[in-house]
């Protein structure tokens, strides 16, 4: 029987009438498994036979999330990490090599910018950005060098939209492997590998735990491609293993995903359409609006337009701080995809890393304020920008 995604996402791999009969699937702590006979144990080393040896390689309660994820996103398989870069540099490590050359798109967020130029241009492989939005720039940017193609569609932190089954099948003509990073969306929203993309990859930290209680990553992709990157890039070059007990929590998280990134969503649209005429508001960044540049592409690519709304205020930097101090219900973090609504200032904060001639170049004002969408009545959210919009 082929089931829905919200079905999927509560139901799959576990069956509650088997064992002891658990209807919420039990956390397995054990850090190292038994081997029946030293024989047996010989076989699961060499990849002869199947069976957990050594919870950095697997564990029960980590894999039934990774089988989860992989259904709700539409790939082979998947591999979950103990962060959304631990995902990213796992990914990452494991597909290049030194002398290789990356393309990416002109908006990052600034941890993933801070690993690229920081670690691996250390490593002798060439990262260069090029604006994804128009429709030949992998023809145009791609070298004998160049291996594949990452980007973020909506981007941190000004949801710039890339239409990400053109790129891909742009990076396909050429032989290059394609990153989407979906943790704006979430596979509820969007589903990059249904589009062409060779991987996926998320911050779990944010919508999918959606509680503000752990940090996690997870990476979608073909199952081959997935055993390199538990074997290679988890194991060997990061380490980045999920505990059981983030593995449990992001589990409870999915099941209430759909109805969360409902309200997201619908939250988000009418924040942004309420901040689009204020007079002190110099843009809104949300591809929910007509007037924004990706709403064709995100209405053709996704079933909704996130819970991420990006204001850029007349004022520029001074504009931002004085806003965010201004905040009452709204609280000053830089996480994302919580019950809490939360806001934060990318210039001072999370592409910090980048200098000033960086965030210009790369399209980050700023009088940018990231403004993370919660669960909370609307009317008090719509009050509290309002006030604090008072004090710019």
């Amino acid at each position: 029987m082929s089931h829905g995604w919200a079905t999927k996402a509560i139901h799959l791999g576990h069956d509650p009438y088997a064992g002891t009969g658990d209807l919420v699937p039990p956390i397995h702590v054990s850090s190292t498994y038994t081997f029946p006979t030293a024989e047996a144990g010989g076989s699961r080393f060499a990849g002869e036979s199947e069976g957990y040896i050594y919870s950095r390689l697997g564990n029960p309660t980590t894999n039934l999330l990774e089988q989860r994820i992989a259904a709700m996103e539409g790939a082979e398989a998947a591999v979950v990490t103990g962060s959304g870069m631990g995902a990213i540099t796992s990914l990452l490590w494991t597909l290049l090599r030194p002398g290789d050359e990356l393309l990416t798109d002109t908006t990052l967020y600034g941890c993933t910018f801070a690993y690229f130029h920081h670690l691996l241009q250390e490593f002798g492989i060439t990262v260069r950005h090029i604006d994804l939005r128009c429709p030949d720039a992998v023809s145009e940017a791609v070298t004998e060098r160049t291996k594949g193609v990452y980007f973020e569609s909506p981007a941190n932190p000004n949801m710039r939209v890339v239409d990400i089954a053109h790129v891909c099948k742009e990076a396909k003509k050429y032989g290059l492997w394609t990153v989407v990073d979906n943790t704006y969306l979430t596979p509820y929203l969007q589903r990059p590998i249904e589009l062409g993309a060779t991987y996926v990859v998320h911050s779990a930290t944010k919508y999918l735990g959606g509680h503000g209680d752990l940090i996690a990553g997870a990476i979608a992709g073909p199952t081959e491609e997935m055993k390199r990157v538990r074997l290679v890039g988890l194991k060997d070059a990061t380490g980045a293993v999920m505990s059981a007990f983030d593995a449990h929590l992001i589990l409870r998280g999915i099941k209430t995903l759909h109805l969360r990134m409902e309200r997201h969503c619908q939250s988000a649209q009418a924040v942004a359409e309420h901040l689009h005429e204020h007079p002190k508001v110099a843009r809104v960044f949300y591809p929910g609006l007509p007037s924004d540049p990706g709403y064709e592409v995100m209405k053709r690519q996704a079933s909704g337009f996130g819970g991420m709304v990006a204001v850029e205020l007349k004022g520029g930097y001074e504009a931002g701080i004085r806003f965010l101090n201004g905040l009452q219900l709204f609280i000053r973090a830089v996480s994302l995809g919580d019950a809490e609504s939360l806001a934060q200032h990318p210039a001072s904060m999370t592409h910090s890393t980048y200098t000033p001639e960086e965030r210009a170049r790369h399209e980050i004002g700023e009088g940018l304020v990231r403004l993370s969408i919660g669960l909370e009545d609307l009317p008090d959210l719509l009050r509290d920008l309002d006030q604090a919009l008072e004090s710019v």
